[in-house]
């Protein structure tokens, strides 16, 4: 239970009500008593009116509480802003931190069309018109019927969460709504080629700072050919995009959908895709939306899966990924620690006799939100048979891909068999147990670097320090009786890197054997 108050600067009238909270149809959810507006006041242009809604909301609050609000006929904006205290913590305590969003007429139903927008801790303040929206929001026609503010008690300290939401209405004739225009699902594109590409970015659309220009102009100058946009729940950036493709760069739309239990990205979805993220991993709702995803063109990456950030850590299992992203950001301790459990993820194919067929591939993104953030650090770089958004995405599956700390890096990955035979990143070489095989990295951009070759019994062969010239060319032979698989690594010297032995780069693995 928690108490609210509903104000009405109009009046004056600032009397102090108990509401009682009750269950709605999606779990660790509650709603209040609703806030309600006159409709004569639609007969004034321009005119407003306003509420305020003040409560506490205690520590072990549900994951949502909504706030219905019922909505007049004739309203052409609606605003909400909201505050809450922080109250000082003791060390190891979380404090207060409040998101917020907001659900049109059609309701709050999961997966339903209601959403109209989520800016989570961003933003203190939106608006929704026809024809404009805050970032984060989704501009249209404010309808007569209950909407529902969203808010969303990340953390609650333990003193209670005091928060005060204001909604103000305005009245008149709506704007011209806007039709949505995407940029495209193909840039030219050289054929067959290795492409560079980011695909989990920030904007100022959810909790980054930069704008989708400043976005794409990084990009480019990162040696990036693709990028997705991947805010956290919210689809509002897709049509915000289509000014900054072009030829020398692909534009590819998704979602980084932020869970309590983990956050997955949407890479590639179809324009205009809204993929809910309301559940934790005991709610048994993850494969429904990994499902959407897919059905949407896209695919489905878990994010920094060993972050230490609270609700980052994914719980949801790998039963449902596409890839998985080992790399977010500049190489930390986080990132080895996902990159020593994709490597048993990859012993557990081969041990449980499915010979690699249902590997999971790693790839590596920037994450980056704001400055200093660098875009392209690390990039994943995808062999593709063009720079089209279905091109790229089979690339990614397929495993057919290498990440880099940044477009300095490139590396050439093989084996061959006694009789001819290659196989690439990604592929299968068929030989038979015993037959000898040479595995062959060629890297540049890597000064002083050493290269490991990891299989699935480890790590069987690093190399000496490459040249400070950054290129060399290094080969190991063994058997597939001996790996099953192997990949590269690509690693600093201890004193060069930020961490002992920090990644500069690393291969999805090459399969040895008939499978």
């Amino acid at each position: 239970m928690c108490e609210d108050d509903h104000s009405g600067d109009r009046s004056g009238d600032h009397g102090i009500g108990r509401r009682a909270l009750f269950v709605t149809g999606a779990a660790a959810a509650l709603t209040l008593g609703s806030v309600s507006f006159p409709s004569e006041a639609a007969d004034a242009a321009d005119a407003s009116e306003t509420r305020t809604v003040r409560g506490t909301l205690p520590t072990g609050s549900p994951d949502f509480v909504y706030l219905p609000v019922e909505v007049p006929d004739g309203v052409r904006e609606i605003k909400v802003a909201y505050t809450y205290e922080k109250p000082p913590v003791p060390a190891g305590t979380a404090g207060n931190a409040l998101d917020i969003g907001i659900f049109d007429q059609r309701g709050t139903e999961l997966g339903g069309k209601g959403f109209r927008g989520w800016s989570g801790g961003a933003r203190t303040e939106f608006f929704i018109r026809a024809e404009d929206a805050t970032p984060g929001y989704i501009p249209g026609p404010v309808k007569e019927g209950t909407w529902h503010i969203a808010l969303g008690p990340y953390t609650v300290a333990p003193q209670g969460l005091p928060y005060e939401v204001t909604i103000t209405l305005t009245y008149g004739e709506p704007g011209a709504v806007v039709k949505p225009v995407y940029p495209p699902s193909r840039a030219k594109g050289r054929g067959r080629a290795w492409y560079r590409g980011d695909c989990h970015l920030h904007s100022w659309y959810s909790d980054g700072r930069r704008t989708p220009a400043e976005i794409a102009a990084l990009a480019r100058a990162a040696g990036l050919d693709f990028i997705n946009s991947s805010e956290h729940n919210t689809h509002s950036a897709h049509a915000h995009w289509a000014s900054e493709a072009g030829d020398d760069l692909l534009i590819m739309l998704g979602e980084e959908v932020t869970t309590r239990n983990g956050h997955v990205v949407a890479l590639g979805t179809d324009p205009g895709t809204f993929v809910d993220w309301r559940y934790r991993a005991r709610d048994n709702r993850f494969g429904k939306y990994a499902r959407r995803i897919r059905e949407a063109g896209g695919l489905v990456v878990p994010a920094h899966p060993h972050a230490t950030c609270v609700g980052c850590n994914w719980k949801f299992g790998f039963g449902e990924a596409d890839a998985v992203e080992v790399w977010n950001g500049p190489f930390g301790p986080d990132d080895e620690v996902s990159l020593a459990d994709w490597d048993s993820m990859l012993v557990a194919s081969v041990r449980e006799g499915r010979g690699g067929r249902d590997w999971i591939p790693a790839m590596g993104n920037s994450d980056a939100h704001r400055d200093p953030d660098p875009v392209g650090t690390p990039q994943t770089v995808v062999l593709a048979d063009d720079l089209t958004r279905e091109a790229i995405q089979e690339g990614i599956r397929a495993g057919r891909s290498y990440v880099a700390e940044s477009q300095k890096v490139s590396l050439s990955f093989s084996v061959a068999g006694p009789k001819g035979e290659h196989a690439g990143i990604g592929g299968r070489l068929k030989v038979d147990r015993d037959d000898p095989v040479t595995v062959t990295l060629e890297a540049s951009g890597v000064p002083r670097c050493t290269v490991r070759f990891v299989t699935d019994q480890g790590v069987l062969h690093t190399s000496a320090v490459l040249p400070v010239s950054g290129g060399g060319v290094v080969e190991w032979r063994t058997t597939a009786q001996y790996a099953a698989y192997v990949r590269a690594e690509v690693r600093h010297e201890a004193a060069a890197g930020p961490l002992p032995g920090a990644l500069a780069a690393f291969t999805n693995p090459i399969f040895l054997g008939r499978g």
